[in-house]
Formats: C-alpha cells, structure tokens, sequence
C-alpha cells in the first residue's frame, strides 16, 4: 500500500519491508532485483481447466505459470501487494527470445512465496 509506514511482522517471526514507491513498477531486468507491484489476476495455466497447473499476472506486466498447483498463488488474491524477484535468466536464447525467466514472489499480505518462470517452455522450446 502507499504511503505505509512500518515494516508488517507475520507470526512467524519474518519481517516484510514497507511497500514504497510506486506499485507498478516495471519488471526487474537483472538477476538479483526485485520490483513491487500488484496481482493482476489469477487462472489456470489452461483456460477452462482448473486443475491444468497455476498462473498469475501481475500489474507491471509480469506474469508465472507452473504445471504445478502452487499454494501461494492459489491463496493470493486479486490487488495484493507482492515483491517480484528475478531469480534466472536463461542463457544461449535465440534473439528475441526472452521466455523462460524465473521469479520468486512473496505476497506481503499472505507472507507466502514461490518460485516460477514467465511461460510453460524456456527460449527456444515449443
């Protein structure tokens, strides 16, 4: 939220850094930065098939998707404040292509984090 000040405790003992500056904030480009920013919204990763794996885009444009049901992003919810790391970039892509990065987010409502890339295949695959 802007405009918070203090730093969120969770009963876990993890302290989460204020949400400052803007919350649309563009994705991080280098390994190592973190951007925030807001969930967009939540799906499955196949339309119409809820099961098929979990996906979340973010309002910076961001954007993870898993084969996987990932708890964090099903107990996320539209609007909530995350922290988006980028964690890999993968090497040797064709030019131009730029899929297969891998984030961790950590919802600061909900305290959860998890880690995943920005498409079903890395550069180069289907």
């Amino acid at each position: 939220m802007r405009g918070m000040t203090g730093s969120i405790v969770l009963g876990a003992g993890f302290l989460l850094q204020p949400l400052t500056g803007p919350l649309a904030a563009g994705l991080p480009t280098k390994v190592g930065q973190c951007a925030e920013t807001r969930v967009a919204k939540l799906e499955s990763r196949l339309v119409g098939a809820p099961d098929s794996g979990s996906a979340i885009s973010y309002v910076n444009g961001g954007y993870q998707v898993s084969y996987d049901m990932i708890p964090g992003i099903q107990g996320s919810r539209r609007g909530d404040p995350v922290r988006l790391c980028l964690i890999s970039i993968p090497s040797g892509c064709p030019p131009g292509d730029t899929r297969g990065r891998k984030y961790r987010a950590t919802n600061l409502r909900t305290g959860q984090s998890w880690e995943a890339p920005d498409a079903e295949h890395m550069c180069g695959g289907a």
